[in-house]
C-alpha cells in the first residue's frame, strides 16, 4: 500500500490542505481543536511526513561547516579536496559545504568559533578538533541552537548528540600492532609511538589498540611511552635523535598522527628509516612516495572521500529529522602496502 499523502490526513481530519500544512509547520492561527483533530488523524492512518519532500519544496537550502586545524598538511589538503568535489556534486541537492580553520590545540579558541555559529546560517557541522571539555560544551550549546555536529576523523564520545564519522581507531591500533609484530619477525628490541598530540581522541584509542596486541603477541618488543611533536621540527629532530641513540636497538616506530613528513625526515637524517619497520596512518602524497621507496612499510588509511560525503549525509539527516544507512555510514579500515596502493 502507498503511505499516507497530505491529501489523505486533510480528509481523515476533514479540514483543508492549507489547515494541515499550517499544523504540520507549526504555524500560527490553528484553534486548538483542529490541531487535535488532524494530530488523531496522523496516529489513526499512520502518516509520515516526509520532510525530505516538504524542504525541497519550499526550496530549503542546507548549510553545512567543517571545521578543520589550522595547520596546512597533505591529510588537511585531501578532506579540503573532497569537500570542493562533494559541493560539486550536491549542488543539485541544494546543499552546500563551507571550511573554518582554527587552531588545533587550543580548545578556547574552537570554542569561541563553535559559539559564533548561528542556525540562522549553518544547518550542521563537522569537527575536527581534540577532544575537550571547552569542546564538548560548545557542541552542547550547538545542539540547543538546533544545530547538527558530526565528530569528524577525531571522535568526541563525551559531547551529547555528537555522532562520529571516521574508523574505529582502537581498531586500527591493533591493526598495527598486528602488522608490527609480524613484519618484526623474531627481532627483539624498541618500538618508538609517535604523534602530534596524545590529547587527540583518536591517538589515545589508537595506543591502546596497538598495546593490547603488542603485549599479547610481541612480549619480545618493548613499547615506549608516547613522544609528542606537537608539529614542532625542531622538537621532532630532538626527540627522534635522543630515542635512536639509546642503547637497547630500534627495530620499529609507530606514527600515529597523520603530518608525519617532518618525523620521518627526523628519521632519515639519523639513518633510521632502512633498519626498522615504520607503520603510520593515512594515504597522501608523502606517505605514497615513501612505501613506494621502502621508507615506510605500511600505512592504515580511511577513504576521505567516503568521510566527507557520509558527514554531508548524516548532517543532512540530523537536520531532516530522519534516519541513515548504517552500513553506507561506516568507514572501514584499510591497510596499504607498495604492492596494493590504489592509482
Amino acid at each position: 500500500m502507498a503511505r499516507p499523502t497530505t491529501k489523505d490526513l486533510a480528509k481523515a481530519a476533514g479540514v483543508s490542505l492549507a489547515t494541515v500544512d499550517r499544523v504540520l509547520n507549526r504555524r500560527s492561527g490553528v484553534r486548538k481543536v483542529t490541531v487535535e483533530r488532524v494530530t488523531r488523524a496522523i496516529a489513526d492512518i499512520g502518516f509520515v511526513r516526509d520532510i525530505s519532500a516538504a524542504n525541497l519544496a519550499r526550496g530549503k537550502e542546507y548549510r553545512m561547516v567543517f571545521l578543520l586545524p589550522d595547520h596546512d598538511d597533505e591529510f588537511i589538503d585531501l578532506i579540503r579536496d573532497s569537500i570542493d568535489e562533494a559541493n560539486n556534486a550536491l549542488h543539485s541537492e541544494r546543499t552546500s559545504a563551507a571550511v573554518i580553520r582554527v587552531p588545533a590545540n587550543d580548545p578556547h579558541r574552537i570554542a569561541a568559533r563553535l559559539d559564533e555559529l548561528s542556525a540562522d546560517g549553518v544547518d550542521g557541522v563537522a569537527i575536527m578538533a581534540p577532544e575537550s571539555p571547552q569542546v564538548r560544551d560548545a557542541i552542547s550549546r550547538l545542539d540547543n541552537r538546533g544545530i547538527a555536529v558530526v565528530a569528524f576523523v577525531s571522535n568526541q564520545p563525551n559531547a551529547d548528540n555528537a555522532l562520529f564519522v571516521g574508523v574505529n581507531n582502537e581498531a586500527a591500533g591493533r591493526t598495527v600492532g598486528q602488522l608490527m609484530a609480524r613484519f618484526t619477525g623474531a627481532k627483539a628490541g624498541v618500538v618508538l609511538v609517535l604523534t602530534e598530540t596524545i590529547q587527540s581522541r583518536d591517538s589515545q584509542e589508537r595506543r591502546l589498540g596497538f598495546d593490547a596486541i603488542m603485549s599479547k603477541y610481541a612480549d619480545r618488543l618493548t613499547v615506549r611511552p608516547t613522544m609528542e611533536t606537537y608539529g614542532d621540527p625542531q622538537r621532532t629532530a630532538r626527540i627522534i635523535h635522543t630515542a635512536l641513540q639509546g642503547r637497547e636497538p630500534v627495530v620499529g616506530i609507530y606514527l600515529m598522527h597523520h603530518d608525519i613528513g617532518e618525523t620521518m625526515r627526523a628519521i632519515e637524517a639519523d639513518g633510521g628509516a632502512d633498519k626498522m619497520v615504520v607503520i603510520g596512518h593515512e594515504l597522501t602524497p608523502d606517505t605514497r612516495a615513501r612505501l613506494i621507496d621502502g621508507t615506510l612499510d605500511a600505512v592504515i588509511t580511511q577513504d576521505v572521500g567516503h568521510l566527507v560525503r557520509s558527514s554531508i549525509r548524516i548532517l543532512r539527516a540530523k537536520a531532516e529529522q530522519v534516519g541513515t544507512i548504517a552500513s553506507q555510514e561506516r568507514i572501514r579500515i584499510e591497510i596499504t602496502l607498495r604492492e596494493n596502493m590504489p592509482e
